[in-house]
C-alpha cells in the first residue's frame, strides 16, 4: 500500500468505511436515536432514575458514534482536497500534513472496525475490573498497584470515568486487591480480553541484593448488572461483615465501621466496598459487584455446557495472558495474540490499545470458530 497513489489509498479507506458502517447499520442507529430522544423528552422518565440514566447514556453513545462516522467521512473528502493542494502548490509541508492525516484516518477507521466486533450479549455494558496480587510477595502487591494505575491511565486517555470501589493495601507496599468501575458504554466488551494472569519480570526494588524477581497479578473483568438480568440472591446465602476502612500501610481513613464485605456462601465469592462513608451505600455497591460476578459465572457455566456438547473448549482465556519483562531486556508480549512491544514505559502508562484491539479480534475469531 506504501507505493499506491494517495487517491487510491483514500478510495481504499472509503471502501473500508462503507463496509464498517454497513455492519454498524447507521439507519438503525438513527432510528434508535430518534426513539431515545423521544423517551428522554418524557417528563416521567426521571421517575425511574436507573432507566433514565440508561436511556441518556445509550443516547449519548449512539450520537457520539454517528458523529464520529460522519466526521471521518468529511475528513476523507477533505484529505483528497489537501493532497490536490499539495500537488498544485508543490508544497512538501502540506504533503506531510496530508500523509499524517491519512495515517490517522487509517487508525480511526480501524478502531471503528474493532467496534463492530463487540457484539456479545454483555459487550456494551460498563465494566467492573478487579485486580489481585498473586505469587511474588511484596513485588506482587506492588505489581497489582502498577496494573491498577495502567488501567486507570488507559481509561483517562480515552475519557472514560472510573470509580474505585475498594482497595486493600498491603502492609509494606502496593495493594492486595482493588475493584473499580469503568463507566463507559462497551467498556466490558473492550476490556474482557484483559481477564487472566499478568506476569512481571524485573529487578526487585525491594531486594537489597538487586536480584531479578518474577511476580504475578490476576485481572478479572465482569459486566455491570442491569435490572433486566435475572440474578436472584437469597439473603440467607450471604455473610455480611462490616469493618473500618483503611488506607496505605493500614492507616485508618474512617472512624466508623462503614466498609462492607459480602461473602456468597454457595460459591465462596467475596466482594467488598469502602469508597463511601455510608455503610448502606457501601453495601449497595458491594451487592452490585456480587451480582456482576454471579452473572459472569452464570455466563461461564452456560458457555462450558455449550463447549462440552460441542466437544471443544475455549476456557483457557483465564490463564497467563501477558508477560511484562523489564530486565534483562524491555518487552511486553501477549501470550495468545503474539502482539509485543519494547515500549514498556508506554504500556505501563496506559498505552495498551494495540493489545486490546488484537485481543478483541482474537476472541471474536475463536467465537466464530466455535459457532461453525
Amino acid at each position: 500500500m506504501a507505493d499506491m497513489d494517495p487517491a487510491e489509498k483514500i478510495k481504499e479507506l472509503a471502501a473500508t468505511l462503507t463496509s464498517v458502517t454497513a455492519v454498524l447499520d447507521m439507519d438503525a442507529m438513527q432510528t434508535q436515536i430518534a426513539e431515545l430522544r423521544e423517551q428522554s423528552a418524557d417528563p416521567e422518565l426521571w421517575s425511574d432514575q436507573g432507566n433514565a440514566q440508561r436511556v441518556t447514556r445509550q443516547l449519548s453513545a449512539l450520537e457520539s458514534m454517528v458523529s464520529k462516522v460522519e466526521g471521518i467521512r468529511r475528513r476523507l473528502d477533505d484529505l483528497g482536497v489537501l493532497y490536490e493542494l499539495a500537488e498544485t502548490e508543490d508544497d512538501p509541508d502540506t504533503r506531510g500534513e496530508a500523509d499524517r492525516e491519512l495515517e490517522q484516518l487509517r487508525k480511526d477507521i480501524g478502531d471503528l472496525e474493532v467496534r463492530t466486533l463487540l457484539n456479545g450479549p454483555y459487550d456494551e455494558r460498563e465494566a467492573i475490573v478487579s485486580i489481585n496480587s498473586q505469587a511474588g510477595g511484596i513485588d506482587a502487591a506492588d505489581w497489582a498497584q502498577m496494573l491498577q494505575r495502567m488501567y486507570m491511565r488507559w481509561a483517562e486517555r480515552r475519557g472514560f470515568p472510573t470509580e474505585v470501589y475498594e482497595t486493600s493495601y498491603a502492609e509494606e507496599a502496593g495493594i492486595k486487591s482493588t475493584s473499580f468501575l469503568v463507566k463507559a458504554q462497551f467498556a466490558y466488551g473492550t476490556l474482557r480480553g484483559e481477564h487472566g494472569t499478568h506476569r512481571l519480570v524485573r529487578i526487585s526494588p525491594f531486594d537489597n541484593q538487586n536480584r531479578r524477581q518474577t511476580s504475578f497479578a490476576g485481572v478479572d473483568v465482569v459486566p455491570v448488572v442491569e435490572q433486566s438480568d435475572s440474578i436472584e440472591i437469597d439473603e440467607s446465602d450471604l455473610r455480611v461483615d462490616v469493618y473500618r476502612a483503611s488506607g496505605p500501610g493500614g492507616q485508618g481513613v474512617n472512624t466508623t465501621d462503614s466498609a462492607v464485605r459480602i461473602t456468597h456462601l454457595p460459591t465462596g465469592l467475596v466482594v467488598s466496598c469502602q469508597n463511601e462513608r455510608s455503610q448502606l451505600q457501601n453495601k449497595a455497591t458491594a451487592m452490585t459487584m456480587l451480582q456482576a460476578k454471579l452473572l459472569a459465572r452464570k455466563r461461564e457455566e452456560e458457555q462450558a455446557e455449550i463447549d462440552e456438547i460441542r466437544g471443544e473448549s475455549f476456557s483457557s482465556w483465564g490463564t497467563q495472558m501477558r508477560n511484562y519483562v523489564l530486565h534483562p531486556y524491555q518487552n511486553v508480549k501477549d501470550v495468545r495474540t503474539g502482539v509485543e512491544t519494547g515500549n514498556t514505559s508506554g504500556v505501563l502508562d496506559g498505552e495498551i490499545d494495540t493489545f486490546i484491539d488484537a485481543e478483541i479480534r482474537w476472541m471474536r475469531s475463536r467465537e466464530k470458530d466455535g459457532e461453525n
